[in-house]
C-alpha cells in the first residue's frame, strides 16, 4: 500500500450529502465503532469525577470557598456550547465524525499539559483557563460521540446503546475519586499538587494515542446533508426518518421546538447534576460525623459506582420498557430523594441519613443525560449533526448551576444549598412529562422505536439507493423542496 492511498484511505473528510452503509448497520456491524467510541466516554467521565475531586482540593490548598472553587466547573461546562455549536460544529458539518474525535483529543491532550506550568505556579486561574481547554476538547468530542451512538446501529436500540456507552462514563467517575482520595488528600499540599501534574501528562500521553488510533481506523460516517435542499432526499438520516414515518424533520430548523425543549431540560438536568456532584464532599464532611475529606472522596467515589450501576440496570430495564417510561420514573426519583437531602440535614440529627438520599439522587440521574440525548435526537434527519449540538450545548448547565450552589452553601449551608439543583430537576421534569404525554412528541419517539432498520441485515447499496431515490416523483421532491426554501432566505 503506497503513502499516497493510505493517506486517502483515511481521509478526514467525508461528503455530507453521500448515501453510506450506516443508515442500515445491524447489531453486529456496529460493534467496533461503537466499541472505539466508548473509550471516550470512560475518559470524559474520568476528566468530570477528577474535576470534582479537585474542586474540594483547591479550596484546601488555596482556602478559597465553595463559590469561587465553582469557577472549576464554570470553564469547564461553560466550553461546551463553543465546542457543540461552534468549532467542532463546523467540523462535523463540513468533515465527519472522525475528524472531530481527533479534534477534541488534541484539544485535550493541550489542555492536560498547560495544567503543569499552572499546577506548579499555583494558578487557579491559569488552572481554570487549562480546564477550559480541556473543556472545549471534551466538549468536541460528546458533541460527535453522543449522537454518533445514537445513530451507529438500529434505531430501535438507540437509547440502550447510549446508554451502555455513557455506562462507561460512570465507570470513569468512580476511578478518578479513589484515584483522588489517595493522591490528593493523603499526601503534603506540595506532595499532592505534584501528583496532579504527573496525573494531567499521563491523560496527555493518552489521549494522543487514542488520537492516533482514532486516525488509523476506519469507522462508518454518518450523514445528514444538513441544510442543503438539494441533497436532502439522499442523506443517511434523512433515510432513517423515511423508513419510519416520523416526518419530523420535514420543518425547518428553527421550528424543531421538540428540540430545543430537550436542550433546555438538558441545561437544566446537567446543571442539577454537576452542583450535586461538585459539592458531595463539603456535603458529606459537614452532614457527617467524623468525615475527612478523604473519607468524603470515597463516599462520593460510593456514590459515583452507585450512578454507574445504575446506567447498566437502565439499559436493562429499556429492553422491556419504552426509555421514555424509564427516563420519566429516574428524574421523578431524583426530585422524590432530594427532598429529605435537604430536609435531614437540618433536622439535627447527623448520621449517614443524608448521605444515603444522595446516593439514591446519583443513581437515580444515571439514565438522565444520555436518554434526553437520544430521545431529542429522534427524527431530526438532515438536521441531526446540528441538532445533537444545541442538544450537547444544554451541557452549559454545568457552568450556571454550581455557583448559584456554592454561593447558597456559603450563605446557607450545605443542606439549604440543594435546593438550588432541585429546582433544576423539577424544570428538566417537564421534558420528560412532554416525551410521555404530549402526543406530538410521542409520535416521533415512538416511532423510531418500532423501526425495523438494521434488524434484518439488508445489504444498503448506496449507488442503488440514491437511483431509487433520484426516481422518486417529481413533484414530491418540488412540493419539500418548496417548504424549505423561503426558511433558509
Amino acid at each position: 500500500m503506497g503513502v499516497k492511498k493510505f493517506f486517502k484511505d483515511r481521509s478526514l473528510k467525508v461528503p455530507d450529502g453521500s448515501v453510506t452503509k450506516a443508515a442500515e448497520l445491524t447489531v453486529r456491524e456496529s460493534i467496533w465503532p461503537i466499541a472505539l467510541v466508548t473509550t471516550l466516554f470512560f475518559l470524559w467521565g474520568f476528566s468530570y469525577g477528577l474535576l470534582d475531586t479537585l474542586n474540594k482540593h483547591f479550596q484546601n490548598i488555596l482556602d478559597i470557598g465553595q463559590a469561587r472553587s465553582a469557577g472549576l466547573q464554570a470553564a469547564y461546562f461553560g466550553a461546551y456550547p463553543l465546542a457543540s455549536i461552534g468549532h467542532a460544529a463546523w467540523i462535523l458539518r463540513n468533515y465527519g465524525y472522525r475528524a472531530v474525535f481527533i479534534w477534541g483529543l488534541c484539544l485535550y491532550a493541550i489542555g492536560a499539559l498547560i495544567t503543569i506550568p499552572c499546577i506548579k505556579a499555583k494558578s487557579f486561574a491559569g488552572f481554570c483557563f487549562s480546564i477550559f481547554i480541556i473543556g472545549n476538547g471534551l466538549g468536541s468530542l460528546e458533541t460527535a460521540a453522543n449522537p454518533f451512538i445514537t445513530v451507529c446501529g438500529p434505531p430501535k436500540y438507540a437509547e440502550i446503546r447510549i446508554n451502555l456507552s455513557q455506562a462507561f462514563n460512570g465507570i470513569g467517575t468512580v476511578i478518578a475519586p479513589v484515584l483522588g482520595s489517595y493522591v490528593f488528600f493523603n499526601f503534603s499540599d506540595e506532595v499532592a499538587l505534584a501528583n496532579v501534574q504527573w496525573v494531567y501528562l499521563a491523560i496527555a500521553v493518552f489521549v494522543l494515542l487514542l488520537a492516533a488510533l482514532f486516525f488509523l481506523s476506519k469507522i462508518p460516517e454518518i450523514t445528514d446533508a444538513g441544510m442543503d435542499i438539494i441533497l436532502v432526499m439522499y442523506d443517511d438520516m434523512a433515510y432513517q426518518v423515511q423508513e419510519t414515518h416520523a416526518n419530523a424533520d420535514e420543518k425547518p430548523f428553527i421550528k424543531q421546538y421538540k428540540l430545543f425543549h430537550a436542550a433546555f431540560a438538558q441545561f437544566c438536568y446537567t446543571g442539577a447534576q454537576v452542583a450535586i456532584a461538585s459539592f458531595f464532599i463539603n456535603y458529606a464532611v459537614s452532614t457527617r460525623p467524623n468525615t475527612s475529606d478523604s473519607v468524603g472522596a470515597q463516599l462520593f467515589a460510593g456514590a459515583q459506582a452507585a450512578f454507574a450501576c445504575g446506567r447498566f440496570l437502565g439499559v436493562v430495564i429499556m429492553k422491556y420498557v419504552r426509555p421514555r417510561l424509564v427516563f420519566l420514573a429516574f428524574i421523578s426519583c431524583c426530585i422524590i430523594f432530594m427532598i429529605p437531602a435537604i430536609a435531614l440535614p437540618e433536622s439535627m440529627r447527623p448520621g449517614n441519613s443524608p448521605v444515603v438520599m444522595l446516593f439514591m439522587v446519583l443513581f437515580f440521574e444515571s439514565i438522565c443525560f444520555p436518554t434526553i440525548v437520544g430521545l431529542g435526537m429522534r427524527g431530526l434527519g438532515r438536521h441531526t449533526k446540528r441538532g445533537s449540538g444545541w442538544i450537547i450545548a444544554g451541557v452549559a448547565g454545568g457552568a450556571c448551576v454550581p455557583p448559584l450552589t456554592g454561593v447558597a452553601n456559603d450563605r446557607h449551608g450545605n443542606g439549604v444549598g440543594m435546593v438550588v439543583p432541585l429546582l433544576f430537576f423539577v424544570a428538566a421534569w417537564s421534558y420528560a412529562a412532554a416525551v410521555n404525554f404530549a402526543p406530538q412528541y410521542v409520535k416521533v419517539v415512538d416511532s423510531f422505536g418500532e423501526a425495523e432498520i438494521g434488524l434484518q441485515g439488508r445489504d444498503v447499496d448506496p449507488e442503488v439507493r440514491a437511483a431509487e431515490i433520484a426516481n422518486k416523483p417529481k413533484e414530491s421532491v418540488e412540493e419539500k423542496t418548496a417548504t424549505d426554501v423561503p426558511e433558509k432566505a
